[in-house]
Order: structure tokens, then sequence, then C-alpha cells
């Protein structure tokens, strides 16, 4: 402990001069805002320090310069945005303020502005220009230009909450950018899988509403929406599983001689009368019966423009599924068999899963890929 008292006794000036000369090479750099900033840490730890009570008004009259021509020549400039970027000017100026009162020696030598006024003012000028752009594209009654009004009130609001009726604004173009997608039911050639493809369709619907693909895109089941007068969808998802076939099974059996190479003791005794161990081969032979189910199938599917009937998007998407169960018996010395043959010899004759199963099985991987592919095209919708 007091090895360590003692090592703190000669780093701590040491950490103070360095601490010191940061704050001096920060202003001799041209970096005023640091510079504040570390004098000011600077005179909360030591309000005498000399070098920092003498810096420090220089340090923060050159940043105030600085951020105060960077804010007129924003004003100057054509840039109809040029509000947000004064706004941001001042938010430096007055983070100094708050550092500077944060410090009773810091507060005595240097009088900072209060910007808290300037903010409120630039951001309300700010938030108008948002305002009136997303009142333009909201004239121009497209859903795109629904969808950059509503990016334009959004704005408007984070610059200044509560600006006018913005927030009843940016709702009303949420609304007219969304693009509706009624998924329709799945056409099955065979009435016998019809509750397995609409188990598939259900969990497609919730996927992509789960996933929030695009903000501007709801997806909708057909036999919910279906008959509501008020409700008109921009496009319509049709899907039918074509070329789907469950396979006969196959039954393939077939055998394999196996054999191992153990130790028994022997018959002999030897010269100590002890009897030694020796080599034998034991062998078996394992008869394999193998069952096989093989599922394939294609969904066809295409996005459709409700209102010219235009061909969106369309892609066959192929899936497959393959059952097998597989069993065995042995004839011959059981050391022979590995632990594997052990497995196969424990197996049991299963009956492969009814239709209904196969079919869903088979869809997971069509799902898969048709929901990464929907992800993709509304992405970038």
């Amino acid at each position: 402990m007091l090895k360590f008292l003692r090592y703190l006794s000669v780093c701590l000036p040491a950490v103070i001069l360095f601490a010191c000369k940061s704050g001096e090479k920060l202003y001799n750099q041209g970096r005023y805002y640091d510079a504040v900033e570390s004098f000011v840490k600077k005179l909360q730890r030591r309000p005498q320090d000399e070098t920092s009570l003498r810096l420090l008004p220089l340090a923060y009259q050159a940043a105030m310069e600085h951020y105060e021509g960077r804010a007129k020549q924003s004003l100057a400039s054509n840039n109809p945005l040029k509000w947000e970027e004064v706004k941001n000017e001042y938010r430096a100026m007055q983070s100094l303020y708050n550092v500077i009162r944060s410090a009773p020696a810091a507060n005595a030598v240097v009088k900072p502005k209060d910007y808290s006024s300037a903010i409120a003012a630039s951001g309300e000028n700010a938030a108008e220009v948002r305002y009136n752009r997303g009142i333009e594209l909201m004239e121009q009654r497209t859903k795109q230009a629904a969808r950059e009004a509503y990016e334009e009130f959004a704005a408007a609001l984070r610059l200044s909450p509560d600006f006018r009726d913005a927030a009843s604004l940016r709702d009303q173009a949420f609304q007219l950018g969304l693009v509706h997608v009624v998924v329709s039911e799945i056409d099955v050639r065979s009435p016998y899988f019809q509750f397995s493809a609409d188990q598939f369709r259900d969990a497609l619907v919730r996927n992509l509403e789960d996933r929030r693909i695009n903000t501007f895109v709801r997806f909708y089941d057909e036999r919910r929406v279906r008959g509501e007068k008020d409700f008109h969808p921009d496009q319509y998802m049709e899907m039918r599983f074509m070329d789907f076939i469950v396979g006969q099974t196959y039954v393939d059996r077939s055998q394999r001689e196996v054999s191992r190479v153990i130790q028994v003791k022997g018959n002999k005794a030897d010269s100590t009368g002890k009897f030694p161990m020796v080599d034998i081969t034991v062998k078996a032979t394992i008869f394999v019966t193998r069952k096989t189910v093989q599922s394939t199938g294609a969904l066809d599917y295409r996005i459709i423009d409700v209102t010219n009937e235009r061909i969106l998007r369309q892609d066959r998407v192929p899936g497959s599924f393959t059952w097998q169960n597989q069993f065995g018996t042995f004839r011959g010395d059981e050391r022979a068999l590995s632990d594997e043959d052990k497995r196969l010899i424990q197996g049991r004759d299963l009956v492969p899963p009814p239709p209904q199963d196969l079919f869903l099985e088979l869809t997971r991987p069509i799902y898969d890929r048709m929901a990464r592919d929907l992800q993709s095209f509304y992405s970038r919708y």
C-alpha cells in the first residue's frame, strides 16, 4: 500500500501537468472546442490553474467566432435546409455554454452566451421549411410523393415537437403512401392438401408482417379482407402449387459382411501356467432395409398491380423433401458389429408419414426461399 501511495504521489502531478499541456496543445492546434472542454475539466480539479484561467477565455472566444461564422455562412447560402445547419451550429455553442457553467472557476473568467432561444427559433424555421415541403409533396397525390411527405413531416417534428399539425399530416401521408398487398388463397390441384396449403399461406403472411421488410408495405390474407367495401388493394399476389408429387414408398434391401479382430483368452497355458490373450476374427452378416419417399413440387406466384393488371413479379420456386427410414437385422457373431451397426439393428420399421405431412415438409424450403425473394423485392420497392 505504501508503495502504491508513493507511486501515486509521483504520477499524479505528471498526469495533471500533461492535462494542462494537452489543453494548451489543443488551443495551439486551433481545436478551440476541445481546448475549452480540456481547460474546464482542469479547472474542476484545480480551480486556480493559471494556464487554464488565462487561455480559457481566448479559446472560448475563438470557438464562438468559428461557429457563429459558420452559422452566418449557412444563412447566406441557397441551401433550402440551411436552418438545420444553423441549428446545429447553435447547439455546438450551447454545448460549450453548458460545459463552462458546470465549473464555477471557468464561469468566473468567461460569461458564456446562452443560445437556447436561438436554437428554438432556428428549429421553428427549419421545421417550417420541412412542413412546407411536405405540403407540396402531398399535393402531388401519388404514393411515392406521400412517402416523401411522411419523411418531411417527421423531420419537422424532430426539429420542433408539436409543430402545427405536422403529426396529423404525417399520419395522413403514411396512410396514403401504403401499398396494400392481398395474398390469395393458394390453388392446389387436390383439395386433399388444401389445409396444409392454407397453413403455408398463413405462415407466409405472418412472417412478412413480422419482418416489416418495408415501412410502407402491408400484407393481408384474402379471407380476412374479402367483402370489406372500404378496402382497396394495390397489389394482388396469386399462388399455385404445380407438379406436386408425393412419391410411392420405395423399399431397398441390401446385405453386407462385417468382421472384427478381437482378443480372447487362449486355450493353452504358457510356461507360467497363465492363459495368454490371442487374436481371433469374428464375422456377421447385416441385412439392411431402407424405405424412401421422395416428394417434389413447385410454387408458382405472381404479383399483379390491381390498377393496370401489370405483372410486377413472377417466379417458380421448387422444393423437395425426402423421407427415409432404415433398419436392419444380422446373422452371425454380434461382437463383429460396430456401434453404428448396433444402432441400425435397433431401428424399427416405420410407416411413412401421411401425404399431408409430407406436403407440409415440402413447403418448408419453398417458404424460406419465397420469403427471402419477397423481402428482397419489397425492400427496394
